[in-house]
């Protein structure tokens, strides 16, 4: 049984060898300081699953179909001022930060073109026609056809952006929260206008014949406390487009499509299920107890997760890490669920905890079945490890 076939028999709650073992991806700085600690240099974010042994790199899914429904052509990324270690960008969506040059941080916006119905018009809409030639790689009839080979067994993923998080960029969280109120049927435009060309773009997609394992959405919507959108808001002016989208894919056999979403979601996974997005990931767990067991009770079987293993367990202790990995067994068994880490890997997890997680979860979660060669036993002792 290889990846592909994993994935899609634990997300439809079949039985399978074991669950497909995934990484989310890590801060630059976290790689940084497991080389200090004796991660060999040739491992890289794009190949350090293989380090620990593990099938996939997640990131890596959600970019290799090639397929663009954002902003096409990406505004010119311009460094627009040098202040030593940040540095002032104008970034591909058109956004102005200020981004650290050595660390890996959230970059803090400094202004937005899009401002008003004028800047819309001249920059954005313009820039998701969904006609647009590039939104498609040029190889595509080669790609569906390599992706519908028997023997293929890496995941096809599209990643399709989401229909509030992009806009919540373009304009800055503040804007978009007032303009919902001040102008709704300006928001209610841009929303439409993304959903086409999501729409468009998707359906040249499975049109050409892609055989596709998934579809991936992002929004980047919720806090802390809740979502950045109320409920109200979201049925009234997402739900729709969600359901036009989740009704082609419907059309299509394109039976998981999960949504990515930092913060507290337990507001909004109703909503999501409601229209046809049926997996949330990373399930961040935070100060707010995002506890996957916890929300398989509250949602049942219809709702498949990803993630839901605290960051902060990994940068604590071995035991505190075996009785997590132990406590999220039964929804392992179950289905319908893949674990790692919460959110990207960060740099106060030291390499011998991750070392250890990694060949835990193998022995653990995947039954030391049909594993993948893990490099770090060639490198490390038993004892380390």
């Amino acid at each position: 049984m290889n990846l592909r076939e994993r994935f899609g028999r634990v997300m439809r709650y079949e039985s399978a060898d074991r669950i497909p073992l995934f990484d989310f991806g890590y801060w630059n700085e976290t790689l940084e300081r497991w080389r200090s600690e004796g991660l060999p240099a040739n491992f890289t974010s794009k190949n350090v699953h293989l380090f620990w042994g593990f099938d996939f790199c997640l990131s890596d899914a959600t970019y290799a179909t090639g397929v663009n429904a954002g902003l096409v052509p990406p505004f010119d990324e311009i460094i627009l001022e040098d202040r030593g270690e940040e540095e002032v960008v104008q970034q591909a969506d058109g956004v102005r930060v200020l981004r650290k040059k050595f660390h890996d941080t959230i970059p803090a916006h400094l202004g937005h073109l899009l401002v008003d119905r004028g800047s819309w018009e001249k920059y954005y809409k313009p820039r998701l026609s969904p006609d647009h030639p590039d939104r498609m790689p040029p190889d595509l009839s080669e790609r569906v056809m390599r992706w519908a080979q028997p023997g293929y067994s890496e995941l096809v993923v599209p990643w399709v952006g989401g229909l509030y998080g992009w806009i919540r960029d373009w304009m800055g969280v503040e804007a978009v929260s007032l303009i919902i109120y001040d102008d709704p049927a300006f928001f209610e435009e841009m929303v439409e206008t993304i959903a086409d060309c999501i729409l468009a773009t998707l359906g040249r997609l499975l049109e050409a014949g892609a055989n596709v394992d998934a579809c991936a959405f992002w929004e980047d919507m919720c806090y802390n406390a809740g979502p950045l959108i109320s409920p109200r808001h979201f049925k009234k002016f997402l739900s729709p487009h969600y359901r036009r989208i989740t009704d082609l894919l419907d059309h299509y056999g394109v039976g998981i499509r999960w949504v990515d979403s930092d913060g507290n979601i337990e507001k909004l996974i109703p909503l999501w299920l409601d229209c046809g997005i049926n997996c949330v990931m990373p399930v961040e767990v935070g100060t707010w107890d995002g506890d996957p067991l916890r929300y398989r009770r509250q949602f049942g079987r219809e709702l498949r997760m990803m993630g839901g293993f605290s960051k902060r367990i990994l940068a604590s202790t071995p035991k505190e890490i075996e009785k997590e990995v132990y406590r999220l067994l039964p929804l392992v068994e179950e289905g319908g669920f893949i674990g790692f880490c919460d959110h990207l890997v960060p740099p106060d997890v030291p390499l011998q905890n991750y070392l250890y997680f990694t060949k835990l979860v193998r022995a653990v979660w995947g039954h030391g079945a049909n594993l993948s060669p893990r490099v770090a036993d060639e490198i490390f002792s038993h004892g380390r490890t």
